[in-house]
Formats: structure tokens, sequence, C-alpha cells
């Protein structure tokens, strides 16, 4: 009995301890909050709205001709013919074309704002390699008089992108081009964040002219690795500390890091990837580097040599973002060929985008269109308008992670429309009337539609 009792103590001290511990108070749950800067986007006065016997590019491959288009409280009601709607602002469409909002999924408005000066330069964070901390959206000047000329293009949503000259430049932010005084009134309501990231020439230049790394494109992917390394740590840390939390115990939360809360989103599956690069074998190490770290490499941005791996591209499901005809303006941007973007949608399950990267050809993104699918056609492809419109418009929705929302005129879908004067794929294209989820934004012939910013009033 005595040798026992030692035990029996152990055992009761044992309960008193374990008694303590599950009565022990957790401290406050510690939480991040995902998004601080919330959109305040209003949408603007709608009515319902019938444009009749127009010529409709639905945005998904499909081409109506003598068909209207309805839409009602915002969104997409009807497409077909003979419709009809009590109380609807009916709009004559004969000898227009008709077809979803223009998307750019790669603009700088806002972040390099017109006028061009040093002092509105607020793009590209030079400062380190991994600048991932650093969100587009805190550098957006909604008053940038670029937003006004790209809706005149018929541009309903774009996306802001920081630079390109770090490994990690930072979040993008998908805006809907709307007239606001505040970047969270444009900001396009649960879109996913984007994040920048850069392969090839312009990290090694600018981090290698400083003798820092990374100076080779060596150094670029061990810059890469290294971070998402750092991320799934730090991932794991977080995820640690939840389940400590559910299971009734009082762990001590992760250290807040801004840098590694926009990787973690990533690895998450909450913040898509966005990633200039030009050449064939980059992006193939990109997508194996999704890989590794068990994340989606999203769209590529520039891929002047996407056509060399269209198949890789379509089969792993990204996209691909491109111009019809810049190319050879440095080394990495060579080896183009104009069926580029028609070679890249030829393949199964591609994702072929028109992007701008630019103040002036977001303004007739239809135009770059054009361009990609004549030049082609020339060279033996048989492209249609109906194809071509979805560069700029569902792939492009796709590519943003908002094609559920936007992107075609498909029932229920928010009611982007443009009305063009004609063929969109011709040289005297023209928008005529432009919508936001259902509002008219923009109206060729109306100054009340033609919204100016503050800035420019009172300029001659």
């Amino acid at each position: 009995m005595k040798k026992l009792m030692p035990s029996l103590v152990m055992v009761a001290v044992s309960v008193a301890l374990t008694g303590c511990m599950q009565s022990e108070q957790q401290d406050a749950k510690v939480t991040i909050n995902k998004n601080p800067y919330p959109s305040t986007y209003q949408t603007l006065p709608q009515q319902t709205t019938l444009i009749k016997n127009a010529t409709v590019l639905i945005g998904n491959g499909e081409r109506l001709d003598n068909a209207d288009v309805l839409f009602v409280d915002g969104k997409v009601s009807q497409v077909g013919q003979n419709l009809a709607a009590d109380g609807a602002t009916v709009i004559d469409g004969q000898g227009k074309w008709v077809t979803p909002g223009v998307i750019d999924v790669h603009s700088h408005y806002g972040v390099y704002p017109s006028p061009s000066v040093e002092s509105h330069a607020d793009g590209n964070e030079m400062t380190a390699p991994n600048t991932s901390e650093v969100w587009a959206e805190h550098s957006v000047w909604p008053q940038d008089p670029g937003f006004n000329a790209a809706r005149a293009g018929g541009v309903t949503t774009l996306q802001i992108l920081p630079g390109s000259a770090n490994l990690f430049g930072g979040r993008g932010v998908t805006l809907k081009n709307v007239p606001s005084h505040t970047m969270q009134g444009m900001k396009f309501p649960n879109a996913p964040y984007g994040l920048k990231m850069a392969c090839g020439e312009n990290p090694k230049r600018v981090y290698g002219g400083r003798k820092e790394a990374p100076g080779t494109r060596m150094g670029n992917m061990a810059g890469y690795r290294m971070a998402w390394a750092e991320a799934a740590e730090y991932k794991r840390a977080w995820e640690k500390y939840d389940a400590d939390y559910a299971a009734g115990k009082n762990p001590a939360a992760p250290v807040r890091d801004i840098e590694l809360d926009t990787l973690k989103g990533v690895l998450d599956g909450e913040i898509l990837i966005h990633n200039h690069c030009y050449k064939a074998e980059e992006m193939a190490m990109m997508v194996d580097l999704g890989k590794e770290f068990n994340y989606h490499s999203g769209t590529f941005h520039h891929a002047v040599e996407a056509y060399k791996i269209a198949d890789m591209l379509g089969e792993n499901g990204n996209c691909a973002a491109m111009w019809p005809d810049w190319w050879g303006f440095k080394m990495e941007a060579y080896d183009m060929v104009e069926e580029n973007v028609a070679i890249v949608d030829a393949m199964k399950n591609s994702c072929a985008v028109v992007h701008s990267d630019s103040g002036t050809t977001i303004q007739r993104l239809n135009q770059e269109a054009a361009k990609v699918m004549y030049r082609a056609n020339e060279n033996g492809f048989a492209l249609t308008e109906a194809d071509a419109i979805r560069w700029i418009t569902s792939n492009a929705a796709k590519s943003l992670g908002i094609a559920d929302k936007t992107g075609s005129l498909e029932q229920g879908k928010n009611a982007d429309v443009v009305i063009w004067n004609t063929n969109p794929f011709s040289v005297y294209a023209l928008a005529e009337q432009v919508f936001v989820d259902g509002a008219k934004v923009y109206d060729r012939f109306d100054e009340n539609y033609q919204a100016q910013s503050d800035f420019m009033l009172g300029q001659e």
C-alpha cells in the first residue's frame, strides 16, 4: 500500500494539472482581416434596357444577328429575338454591334497616371526583390483621366498591377471602370487579388546592377523558391495555431508578417498569380515552381513565346495575356510570331487573352484583338469575331477570377455592355454607349455620360 502512495499522489497532481490546463482561459483568438480596404462600390442609377435588332457577340463564342439584349436590375436577363419588356428604355440597335464590356487584365492606370510625371510614378516598388507587402490599390489615383479615356473605348473592368522590377512586385487590384473619388468606390466587389511576379531580365537587371541578388536567372529562381519556402512555413504556423486553439489550448499566435500574408494567400488559393514572363522555358519553370509549392501558376503576362508551349499552358490551365504585335524591344521579347494569340487559343482548355500594359492601347483593345484575328487568318486560321471577342472579355474575366460575374452576355451575369457603331474589329469602330451593371457610364453623344476627372476641370 505504501508503494502505491506516490503513484496516487502523482495521479492526483496530474489530474489537478490537467484540470488546471483545461480550465485555463484562452486569450482572444487572433485572426487576420483579409479585406481591410473593402469595396464601397455602389451601382449607378440603372434602368431596364432593351437593345433591339443588333449584331450580338455573346462572349462565349456565339454570334446572334438581328438579336435583342435585355438587361434588368443590372443583370443580363435575355438575349434573343423579338424580346419585349414593359417600361424598358428601348435602344435601336439596327446596324450596331453589341458585346460584353471590355476587360484589360494588365493596366497601370492610377499608379502611373496621366500626366506622366515623376511625382505620379507610384507603380514600381523597386526597393527589394520581394515586395509582396505592397498593394497597388494604395497607389491608385482615381482621378487619372485615363480611366475616362478607357471607358470611351468600352473598357468596363481592369486590373491595376504594380510594376515588374521585382521577383514579387505586390498585389494587384481589379476595378470597375466607373467615376469615383476613391479607389474603394471602384473596387470590384469580391474579385480576388492578384500577385504580380516577374521573370527574367527585369529583376536580374535591377538588382544585379546593384550587386545584389538576383543577378542571374538562376538567382531569380532561388529567390522565388526561398520566398515560397518561407511562406509555406508561415502557413503551417498559422494552421497549427488555429488547430491548437480549436482544441482548447492557448497557443501564442505567429508574428504577423504583411509580406508573407500575401504569399500565404496564394498558397490558400485566395490570391491569383499574374506573372510577367516572356520566354517559353521560363514560363515552364514557373509552372513547375507552382507544382513544387502547391499553388497554381495563374496567368502569364506578355508571354511573347507562349506559342512554343501552348499545349503545356492548356494542360495546366494557365491563361496567357499577350500583345498582338509588340516584340523585339529587348532580348527576352525577341522571338515573337503574329499568330501567338491564335496558336495559344487553338489548344484544348486554352485561355488566350489580349492585354494592353499601355495607357494608349487600352483605349482600343477591340482593334488590338482585331489585328490578331486578321493576321492569323492570313496565315491559315479561320477565326471569327465571335472567337476574337473572348480574348478581351470572357477569357480576361477568367484570368481575373470573375468569370462567374462578367465577361459574357449570358443570363444572370452583370450587364456590362458595349454598343458599337459598327463591327468592333473595324478600324472605324467606336463605342457609342457603355454600361456597367446596367447603368450607363458613357454615351458618345451625350455629355451627361462623359465623366471628367476633377483634375481635368478648368484645363484647356
